[in-house]
């Protein structure tokens, strides 16, 4: 098995697990790969190098800032996946269905959709919390 460190032509950093080296290339080749923030298929490998332990209280290098990154993006797709799971998709009814929930017109759900920031902003005066969550084109489709 490989694990490749990847990036898409926006600077997303994430890697990919492959049975062989001829499977990324070809994988590759046919657009097969697409970054999980964004969904581009303009997909490069990045050089990796291996790990060495050479001091017991070094700055991180490159490398650990890297694996940082990859890791905060990790977490970041993990509770977009987690919400979106958890929640029913009201659509363009948001606005709508929060103030029925906040007003108990319905019973209390968790719910997402989208909104306008005038309504946004009309729910927050009224006292109803929302948060913006943008979602990466990746998983704006069926959640695997």
């Amino acid at each position: 098995m490989k694990v490749l460190n990847l990036r898409c032509a926006d600077d997303h950093r994430f890697e990919g697990w492959f049975a062989s080296e001829d499977e990324f290339t070809t994988q590759t080749e046919r657009g097969g790969i697409a970054c999980p923030l964004c969904g581009d298929t303009a997909i490069s490998r990045m050089p990796s190098a291996p790990r060495l332990n050479v001091a017991r209280h070094s700055a991180p290098g490159p490398d650990a800032v890297q694996g940082t990154a990859m890791t905060l993006q990790s977490q970041w797709l993990r509770a977009v996946r987690h919400v979106m799971s958890s929640t029913e998709d009201v659509g363009d009814r948001f606005a709508e269905e929060a103030r029925r929930i906040h007003y108990g017109e319905v019973e209390e759900r968790g719910i997402r959709g989208r909104a306008t920031s005038e309504d946004a902003e009309a729910l927050r005066e009224e006292g109803i919390a929302v948060v913006a969550l943008p979602l990466p084109e990746a998983l704006k489709g069926p959640i695997q």
